[in-house]
């Protein structure tokens, strides 16, 4: 298999004339049925072989095997047997046991010209106006607002009156003229509600604005901090334990280095794998100064070490390396922990290969223990320090109580015992 392709090759030393095998037209009869029972028993002896603890939590896996298995004579699509898989896997109490695909079809979402904005609509002119746009980083792909790219000429209060030259007024939805469109799309807007004088500006969409959403949070909770604490207070959001965390923690961390305070939020991190390399740099401790004759200020050493106080942020969203991450935070002396408990399941997982239609099963295979071997986390999560909830009412009021009150921690340690970076001292004189 070459990619996609097919070829025969003679099996001698260096055989070069290959011959392209045609699959073309290629169908196969099968019986979907038993396929099903197939991959029933596949994901039994998957689990079988590959769980981390070869006791099975205490369960007798062949009886779950017997008791699950008559359900599926009743499946009558792949979906109903990924919920029977699932209720089979679960009897485990593991927290990554997961199923996914499989032969059916999804269809098809339809995609909407997203124009990273907001709109209201007037009622006393019956037309729609911008009330918000999403700041965005253009300088990344991920973070890209159309709407504030260059030669864009569109800012809040603008009278949205047509898209690509339908005229939209409030009886319409101006995303049902933003559907299926997926190139350059063209906006008639107007400091007033009317066609006279009205400009046209187009922009190149996006086609999902969670990226804006998330980048617009964190930009408020970074404010939020600077403004309670005179900008002596950093702020970093990691919102998973991969590629994306990464990224975040670089870009966040290093231009804050020299803040006497920094909360770090893991609420709503979806894990991954690179707590230790966070945590490792966290840790880092602060082994000297240095002091040149151009600037007052001390460099550092290690030179990217942070010197002051931390604290974290977790929630029941905290999951997988985000149990892990605030449990070794604070077994390394870094903070206190501030927020809900953590989700609780932290026994790593991996792939076994594909299942005969495709699909995926994912088996817990590697655990996370304390330094005495002793299990931990799983099942139950990560206890806060500092137990506080985003109650309802102060959500809806725009408010963060764990963020107010890892603010408030941070300011106290601060006070307490101040870990500023020295001044200059006076030069040496070796005169004598």
């Amino acid at each position: 298999r070459q990619e996609s392709d097919y070829q025969l090759f003679d099996a001698e030393p260096d055989a070069k004339d290959e011959k392209t095998v045609s699959t073309k037209e290629l169908m196969v009869d099968r019986v979907p049925a038993q396929e099903w029972m197939q991959i029933y028993d596949e994901v039994w002896r998957q689990v079988r072989d590959w769980f981390y603890v070869e006791n099975m939590h205490g369960y007798d896996w062949k009886a779950l095997r017997e008791q699950y298995r008559p359900l599926v004579r009743h499946v009558a699509h792949r979906s109903d047997l990924n919920y029977v898989l699932g209720e089979m896997v679960s009897e485990l109490s593991v927290g990554h046991t997961y199923i996914q695909g499989g032969d059916f079809e999804v269809p098809e979402r339809p995609k909407v010209a997203l124009p990273g904005a907001r709109f209201e609509l007037d009622e006393d002119s019956n037309r729609y106006r911008i009330v918000k746009i999403f700041a965005g980083q253009n300088e990344e792909e991920r973070y890209r607002s159309p709407l504030t790219e260059v030669g864009v000429e569109a800012k809040v209060g603008d009278y949205l009156l047509a898209i690509d030259g339908v005229e939209l007024e409030g009886s319409d939805n101006p995303y049902r003229l933003l559907q299926h469109k997926t190139h350059s799309v063209t906006l008639t807007l107007n400091d007033e509600p009317a066609m006279e004088g009205a400009r046209r500006v187009s922009y190149a969409p996006i086609t999902s604005e969670s990226s804006l959403l998330y980048l617009n949070w964190v930009d408020h909770n970074r404010r939020k901090v600077n403004e309670a604490t005179d900008g002596r207070v950093g702020y970093i959001h990691l919102p998973d334990m991969g590629a994306r965390g990464i990224s975040e923690f670089i870009k966040y961390y290093y231009p804050q280095l020299r803040k006497e305070g920094l909360v770090i939020d893991v609420r709503s991190n979806g894990g991954g794998n690179v707590s230790q390399w966070i945590i490792e740099r966290l840790d880092s401790k602060l082994l000297g100064t240095g002091f040149n004759r151009m600037r007052e200020d001390p460099s550092t050493y290690p030179y990217t070490v942070f010197h002051g106080h931390m604290v974290c942020l977790l929630d029941e969203t905290s999951a997988s390396d985000g149990d892990i991450f605030p449990y070794r935070f604070r077994q390394a002396g870094l903070g206190p922990l501030i927020g809900k408990r953590s989700w609780g399941g932290v026994v790593g997982i991996s792939g076994r290969g594909p299942l005969i239609d495709g699909g995926i099963l994912y088996v817990p295979q590697s655990s996370t223990n304390a330094p005495d071997g002793s299990w931990i986390i799983e099942g139950y999560g990560v206890d806060p320090d500092i137990v506080v909830e985003n109650d309802p009412a102060s959500v809806i009021a725009g408010r963060d109580p764990q963020l107010e009150r890892g603010i408030e921690e941070v300011l106290k340690a601060m006070q307490a015992k101040p870990m500023k970076l020295p001044s200059r001292p006076a030069d040496p004189v070796k005169t004598k």
